[in-house]
């Protein structure tokens, strides 16, 4: 979670460091804007007179600093610094991240059930003693307004669908045309009406669940939720666990639909982008302003370096400044892990400095990219066959996503397999073990998972061996950009991550996601010439080693490195 990016010079990060908990957004910056300042009070508010996110929105986001235990006290003590410091740099966002409901207890931590503050139609509001504005129900408002009278726009973080807490109280569906309980078909209706228990979060399994938004009651439940955050004063909302391997397209297409219908202009960016790819994108880039396409960006020169890929490939896709809602859409590479920092999930402020060296940080700052697309797999196969592939998950409708067919091994046995011929020539199967779930006799679960299949990975074919563990498509656990785990191996359960289904055309869906699993050829790592190239420009303008002013900048750094080498008696070549 994260994002935006700005042109100012490092410098000027750098002088509020130790006044700034700079754990700023970082948004596409291999798309970059040419220097302008951004007059952020004579935007109008008025819809459709302004075009969202004509430009890659910038600001300030409260995790990589406060985890998620920040207070209102400090959120407007660093929104004012943003004002002072950065607005003129055309930085306008401050955001609370996730968990701002969260009370800050001993028990309490990211993935724990019971301690979230909800009011009585299930909705999510601040935790008092962080937030004391939002007592009597406020909410955001009073923290909305102070950031507004700063020149600046206010923004929060939410989850995918309903909170497990509220699902386990039933609370009603708040029907906003009438300010009562929503009422269809006669009846009321409540949360574990809407709520789909078999699609919670996968990094988030005791916090939050999909809802139903083909039901009338699981939309209007969404609309609640951000009618009430326009209510407060929100500009910009950030959603998360509904993109990348953890997509949701319904939620995604429903919320986009409800921000139309709101009478105050909200950005809306999607997160978190692990295994993030063009193709998935463009279901969702003219629905949205914003979706990350990389996994959580750290303090590490790991994360850094696992940017280049992906996001050249962005670039190359003409993703940039695409159309989104009302507006345009970016490609958002997390944000900037800079100043004094926290650590992930954990339940303390910021208590060290980043771990970058300024080198680095210089590196990162004009130019920070994104997870690598065809990254290594938890399940690598490998055999005979001189490219090694990765599981990996993509659209349905990709291309790459084809190529799996049902073998059967006997009466008892059969496996899925992908059988497209590799690059060079061979074509080995890679093999999944099919089993049915063993579904109770629930009616959800059977309607639901009905056609639906375990995988099962085994070193070899034995009735009585077959490992009780099945292939979830999506990580269990938030990754970071340099962590390239697809999935995991778990107890085999009535989970939507868990169940997958072959289709005539070939492909293999996940039913938490929606989205088809591919297998993709892993490059060797390892140094292999120069790399470069750069991406400058509005457009966001892509150039390689071929490009005239790249050939003459690679010639001026061989010949420093050659007068360097020379100078420390190394000798006069340079490999």
């Amino acid at each position: 979670m994260r994002w935006l990016g700005s042109n100012f010079d490092i410098s000027v990060g750098m002088n509020v460091e130790f006044l700034l908990y700079f754990a700023g957004f970082n948004f596409m910056w291999l798309w970059r804007e040419g220097r302008k300042k951004v007059d952020i009070d004579q935007r109008e508010y008025s819809l459709g007179e302004t075009e969202y996110a004509s430009s890659p929105p910038r600001g300030w986001n409260s995790y990589d600093s406060f985890s998620w235990i920040i207070s209102e006290k400090d959120f407007l003590h660093n929104a004012q610094l943003v004002a002072q410091r950065l607005k003129n740099h055309g930085y306008e966002y401050v955001v609370v991240d996730f968990l701002w409901y969260r009370r800050t207890v001993k028990g309490s931590h990211v993935n724990s059930l019971g301690f979230d503050v909800i009011d009585k139609w299930g909705r999510m509001v601040p935790d008092p003693d962080r937030w004391p504005s939002s007592r009597d129900g406020k909410g955001f408002a009073k923290v909305a307004e102070k950031v507004h009278s700063m020149g600046l726009k206010f923004g929060i973080h939410v989850m995918r669908g309903i909170s497990t807490q509220a699902f386990n109280a039933n609370t009603p569906i708040l029907d906003v045309t009438t300010g009562k309980a929503y009422e269809e078909s006669g009846r009321q209706w409540f949360a574990k009406d809407i709520g789909i228990k078999e699609r919670t979060c996968a990094w988030m399994q005791r916090g939050f669940m999909s809802v139903n938004t083909k039901l009338g009651a699981g939309r209007a439940f969404l609309r609640s939720l951000y009618q009430q955050y326009a209510e407060w004063g929100v500009d910009f909302v950030k959603h998360d666990c509904v993109f990348g391997a953890d997509l949701d397209l319904d939620e995604i297409s429903s919320v986009s639909k409800i921000l139309t219908e709101l009478n105050r202009p909200m950005l809306y960016s999607l997160s978190p982008g692990t295994g993030a790819t063009p193709a998935m994108a463009r279901d969702v880039s003219g629905l949205a302003n914003m979706y990350r396409i990389t996994g959580d960006d750290w303090d590490t020169w790991g994360d850094v370096a696992a940017h280049f890929n992906v996001t050249r490939d962005f670039a190359a896709a003409n993703m940039i400044g695409a159309k989104g809602l009302r507006g345009k859409s970016w490609p958002d590479s997390d944000m900037l892990p800079l100043g004094w920092l926290s650590r992930p999930g954990a339940k303390k402020g910021p208590h060290r400095k980043c771990n970058l060296t300024l080198h680095e940080q210089r590196t990162q700052f004009p130019y920070n990219s994104s997870l690598a697309l065809t990254s290594d797999s938890s399940y690598r196969h490998e055999g005979s066959i001189s490219e090694p592939l990765a599981l990996s998950l993509t659209s349905c409708e990709d291309v790459e996503a084809k190529g799996w067919s049902a073998r059967a091994l006997d009466k008892d046995f059969e496996q899925v397999c992908w059988n497209k011929t590799s690059s060079e020539g061979h074509q080995e199967p890679f093999c999944l073990y099919k089993r049915k779930p063993l579904l109770d006799d629930e009616v959800t679960y059977k309607r639901h998972f009905d056609g639906k299949v375990h995988l099962l990975v085994t070193n070899h074919l034995s009735k009585t061996n077959l490992t009780e563990a099945c292939l979830g498509a999506s990580p269990n656990q938030k990754l970071t950009s340099k962590e390239l785990k697809r999935g995991s191996l778990s107890p085999c359960g009535l989970d939507a991550n868990q169940m997958w289904e072959l289709t005539q055309n070939g492909t293999l869906m996940n039913s938490y996601s929606g989205l088809c699993a591919s297998m993709r050829t892993v490059k060797a790592k390892g140094p292999s010439g120069i790399r470069a190239w750069i991406a400058t420009g509005r457009r966001g303008r892509y150039l390689n080693e071929d490009n005239r002013f790249v050939k003459a900048l690679l010639i001026k750094i061989s010949k420093l490195l050659h007068a360097k080498a020379e100078k420390n008696g190394v000798g006069k070549t340079l490999e």
